[in-house]
């Protein structure tokens, strides 16, 4: 055991001990034991080891409670405040049980009034949300309004009496006085620190404003009973100052407790209405009532009742108008779903909330499929149809407690509570793709609609602050790449985040590697060219082909880096490759481009860069584009392409007919090479229809004067049929598999012996 860890032990004992000694006293004060001197005695003797105790807690937080900055010197000041507490009662103890003193006021009451200042600027100094200067006025309103209602309240029963009091001294009425001003002090710092919500969600602050409360109505009623009687010890106020310092305790010690366990994170607010300024207009009130009864109901219990009235009125009124603007800032007006704004409040809630135990929350995306056409096609006001019933068919399936809102555009959100296990959330995300794949009716059209969800569910295993809302959308584009209409729960795997930072340190750390497999002469089966393939060899999951993290890397970026690392790498080899084996000089290097590498202004600077750096000759580079760089092709684009066929580099499209490319763009790029997708060849040696669509494409290559290379061919008869068509070059397995570096140039050695090539 460590030292902290016995220190939260001996703490635990001592908040436990000083509550067992609080009962214990409790019940001896109830069953009336031991005459008014005992009583007396034992009550002081209580005071100073539960104040001790408090200091000793509130010390703790200050130096080991985690808190920041701002927290630390609030609870710097309630501390300070504790001690004079503990001061006060251990000089009543010497006086009152040693000394026999009766003076008033003593050397004790000055450091009871001590304790109001100190406690005041700790309690305005607690840490809130950030709130601007209307919302602070606003807040300053209410903390006033509950100072001058409790102002009328004491000055009817203690400051008034107090004024008007005979025969007491000068600095006993002023004393008397000051401990109620102090006390009012403190109920306007309270109310502030309740009415800002943010902190009087911690229990630490309610158990201190609890411990407040109950010294306040014992400081009253010993600042009234000083001038009349004087004042007994062991009499009921002492239950709630005794109390009053028990709460001080539990709030000291729940305080380090809670700080600790949430690692200074705070809660989140929710925006509701402050029910502490009515209530302290309805005490007011309360007390005109009963002045008004004791001095006769006329003329004054008509007018009260009117104004009690008029009062109940405006703030009814109010409440409406509050609750109107509310939903108009945090309702979406087309859906009537919750907006943006009251999603991420609720999303804010429930990342600040612990869970039950064995209890679940998830977190849902819904983003509607191909709802652009139908905007598109039949107008606004059909998506806006479609928009409204998917609503409903949301609602429909939700439980109460639920929140559905409205992203934006057809994008919606959930978020469940309270779900028994995970599980669940896969059964209600299952019924709203059901539901909302029912038609909408829109005029004389019957509009399709279907949706893709995603779901990330929070559990005890959850780590803190994970971005739910962000793992339940990329959940939400699983669900999309799988074929729309389903819903796909959220695993670590699809964390675009993280798994974006692994590829980049994968790219820093070495771990992907260049493949390169060789592509041949159809005519004269002579190695011509290689492609550089990169693969990805991952700790966990092994040797990762392009198809499991390349759209990652478009997606997030990190296709550049990993587009210029590829690049570099296979020049480098290559260059190699010219250096030793005897016959590659003329052979060709083709490295794919990505879309994302080509609308990079310094492209063309980073290649020539690299051609420099490695030595490999310009006019043996082969740069492959998708069909999606040359489908819209813009002026600096085609500006760029043709910077670097001027370097002497062949511009090849890859995977030619697999999207949609408009020939008219063939004609207007720098391409110098056709690449047909293995789409293509696949069937050719038995389907005549296949084969007369390879050979139009072959012929289309051909037309435009351009290299044409098949890829993917895995049998001689392929090899043979294309070659008949025209076809000039092919790669695949029938040839070679990928190589690794060295690997290629023991199979390049070879193959240029085999041809002739010298040595």
């Amino acid at each position: 055991m460590n030292r902290r860890e016995l220190g939260d032990r001996v703490a635990d004992a001592a908040v436990a001990g000083s509550g067992v000694l609080l009962a214990a006293f409790l019940v001896w004060y109830v069953g009336g034991w031991g005459g008014e001197t005992l009583r007396a005695y034992v009550t002081d003797g209580m005071y100073p080891p539960l104040a001790l105790l408090s200091t000793v807690l509130g010390l703790r937080v200050v130096r080991r409670g985690g808190l920041d900055a701002r927290a630390r010197r609030a609870w710097r000041f309630i501390t300070a405040a504790f001690f004079c507490q503990f001061v006060a009662h251990a000089s009543w103890f010497v006086g009152d049980v040693i000394l026999h003193s009766d003076t008033y006021p003593s050397f004790a009451d000055y450091w009871f009034l001590a304790f109001v200042p100190f406690l005041f600027i700790g309690l305005l100094l607690l840490p809130g949300v950030h709130r601007h200067r209307r919302d602070k006025i606003k807040l300053a309103l209410d903390s006033l309004i509950v100072g001058a209602s409790t102002f009328m309240v004491v000055w009817y029963l203690v400051l008034g009496p107090m004024v008007c009091s005979e025969g007491a001294s000068f600095e006993q009425v002023f004393y008397s006085a000051a401990l109620p001003v102090g006390d009012l002090v403190l109920i306007v710092a309270l109310a502030t620190v309740l009415l800002r919500r943010s902190a009087a969600t911690r229990a630490p602050i309610r158990l201190l404003a609890c411990g407040v409360a109950v010294y306040v109505v014992a400081d009253l009623y010993y600042g009234w009973i000083q001038l009349h009687a004087g004042f007994v010890g062991g009499t009921w106020p002492d239950l709630f100052w005794l109390a009053g310092c028990f709460m001080f305790i539990l709030s000291a010690h729940r305080q380090y407790r809670t700080a600790r366990a949430a690692g200074g994170r705070g809660a989140g607010s929710r925006t509701t209405i402050n029910w502490l300024p009515y209530g302290a207009i309805a005490l007011a009130y309360g007390l005109f009532g009963a002045l008004a009864r004791e001095q006769g109901m006329y003329p004054f219990g008509g007018m009260i009742a009117g104004a009690v009235l008029l009062t109940t009125l405006i703030v009814a009124r109010q409440m409406y108008a509050l609750r109107e603007n509310r939903q108009l800032a945090f309702t979406d007006p087309l859906t009537g779903l919750a907006n943006r704004t009251l999603v991420a409040e609720r999303l804010a809630e429930l990342s600040a909330q612990p869970l039950d135990e064995g209890r679940h929350a998830a977190v849902m995306v819904i983003d509607l499929d191909r709802f652009k056409p139908v905007n598109d096609r039949y107008g606004h006001n059909a998506g806006d149809a479609v928009l409204s019933a998917a609503s409903a068919a949301v609602r429909s399936v939700l439980r109460a407690g639920d929140t559905a809102g409205r992203l934006g555009g057809d994008e919606f959100a959930v978020i469940l509570h309270n779900l028994p296990d995970r599980a669940a959330a896969a059964r209600i995300a299952e019924r709203l793709v059901e539901a909302l794949h029912t038609p909408v009716i829109f005029g004389d059209y019957l509009l399709e609609t279907s949706a893709s969800i995603g779901v990330a569910v929070r559990d005890e295993l959850t780590p803190e602050g994970d971005p739910l809302m962000q793992h339940a959308d990329a959940a939400m584009y699983a669900a999309k790449r799988a074929g729309r209409d389903r819903y796909a729960m959220f695993t670590p795997e699809l964390d675009t985040r993280a798994r974006d930072a692994e590829l980049r340190r994968a790219i820093d750390d070495g771990d992907l590697v260049v493949l390169f497999q060789p592509a041949v002469d159809l005519a004269t089966g002579a190695v011509v060219a290689v492609e550089a393939l990169v693969r990805w060899r991952h700790a966990q999951r092994g040797l990762l082909m392009p198809a499991e993290f390349i759209e990652l890397a478009e997606e997030t970026g990190a296709i550049v880096p990993l587009g210029e690392w590829v690049l570099r790498e296979a020049c480098h080899e290559a260059a190699r490759w010219r250096a030793t084996v005897p016959g590659t000089e003329h052979m060709r290097l083709s490295v794919n481009l990505s879309p994302a590498q080509v609308h990079q202004p310094a492209l063309v600077d980073t290649i020539r860069n690299i051609l420099t750096e490695t030595g490999f000759p310009a006019n043996r580079l082969v740069l492959e584009l998708t069909e999606g760089v040359i489908l819209e092709p813009d002026s600096q684009v085609v500006a760029r392409l043709e910077s670097l066929r001027r370097l002497g580099i062949s511009i090849a499209v890859d995977d030619f007919g697999t999207g949609y490319s408009a020939l008219s763009y063939l004609r207007r790029l720098p391409v110098d090479v056709l690449k047909i997708d293995r789409s293509f060849v696949t069937g050719i040696a038995d389907d005549p229809q296949a084969r007369t669509v390879a050979e139009a494409v072959v012929r289309l290559g051909m037309a435009f004067r351009m290299s044409v290379v098949a890829e993917g061919i895995e049998t001689a008869d392929q090899a043979r049929i294309l070659a008949a068509m025209g076809c000039g070059f092919g790669q695949g397995f029938h040839f070679c598999k990928p190589l690794h570096g060295r690997t290629a140039a023991q199979v390049l050695r070879r193959t240029y012996r085999g041809v002739g090539a010298e040595e």
